[in-house]
């Protein structure tokens, strides 16, 4: 009995129901990081001015309430979203060396970081749609995507979010942590954070794979064939000139895709298959992953996209 009673004591001085994490600024670079926080500075104020313009014209240029033009503003919402979910802590660890964070605090940390990053993926599929079509469709497309119908694309856009994040996100009370965790990035990351559980995860895992595949796994497929029947009515265009039209109006969605999924990738690659990587590799991609959509999105559409371009130099330079 008494053995027992010392072998709890024991386990309770490496577990907890309430631990402090330890969030990762640069590994290695730590007397370096007020001089690295000088372009991530630069790099949130690129993101924050950009996305805030895009709203900000789109909201007050009437010429551009249409639906595309909503669907961007969903986008660019959602990357300020983004943006400030990380930024707090970030720059925290960067300019005090504040790197401990509670267990309620990075659970509403992840709460913001995966509901963004999840309303955004819902957001692009809707763009796909958008210009499915706009293409496929043209003589039918105010009748389809009417201001109510854009309105429930968002509305089912962030219900989806909620449902699926709330439930990961409660299951994560329960869990007994190690205590002094240190997690890899200089924020909270749900396959980061219950890596490090010290409890039995299964239900976990299987509620992480249910989301999984009801948003990356359900989202991609459903842009890539958005753009297999775009592909297919472009080519039977008879006029090249026209098919380069319609091909073009889809460059700047194509690359917010390609800027969105491709870092989220090779994070979760690293994550997965990474253990020998040096930790400063995981960390530039997790800053990487998080702060490239925001900062690129605004650049992307303002040089590809005629009619932003045009609002932005005109908000710029009026006299």
């Amino acid at each position: 009995m008494l053995q027992m009673q010392d072998n709890t004591e024991f386990l309770s001085n490496f577990t907890s129901k309430l631990p402090t994490f330890l969030l990762t600024g640069i590994p290695g670079l730590e007397s370096a990081h007020g001089w690295i926080s000088i372009p991530f500075c630069c790099l949130y104020a690129t993101a924050l001015t950009g996305n805030s313009m895009i709203l900000f014209i789109i909201v007050t240029q009437h010429s551009l309430h249409e639906p595309m033009y909503y669907f961007l503003s969903m986008l660019s919402a959602t990357d300020l979203g983004l943006t400030f979910s990380t930024m707090s802590t970030t720059l925290r660890i960067l300019w005090f060396q504040a790197n401990e964070i509670s267990l309620d605090l990075c659970i509403v940390q992840m709460f913001f970081l995966h509901g963004f990053t999840c309303t955004e993926s819902g957001v692009l599929v809707a763009m796909a749609f958008d210009r499915y079509v706009a293409i496929c469709k043209p003589l039918r497309y105010t009748m389809i995507l009417t201001n109510s119908r854009i309105i429930q694309i968002g509305f089912l856009v962030i219900m989806r979010t909620l449902l699926l994040i709330i439930p990961l996100l409660l299951l994560l009370k329960p869990v007994s942590f190690c205590k002094r965790n240190t997690l890899s990035h200089s924020y909270c990351y749900y396959p980061d954070v219950i890596k490090l559980a010290c409890s039995d995860t299964r239900a976990n895992n299987i509620c992480g794979l249910v989301d999984l595949i009801l948003t990356t796994g359900l989202d991609i497929p459903c842009i890539v064939l958005s753009y297999i029947l775009i592909i297919r009515s472009v080519l039977n265009i008879a006029s090249s000139e026209e098919r380069h039209k319609a091909f073009s109006t889809c460059v700047s969605h194509i690359a917010a895709v390609a800027v969105f999924y491709i870092p989220m990738f090779s994070l979760s690659l690293v994550h997965r298959y990474g253990r020998s990587v040096p930790k400063v590799v995981h960390t530039m991609m997790a800053n990487v992953y998080l702060l490239l959509p925001p900062v690129l999105n605004p650049i992307i559409y303002s040089v590809k996209t005629k009619q932003i371009r045009k609002a932005i130099l005109s908000l710029l330079f009026a006299k």
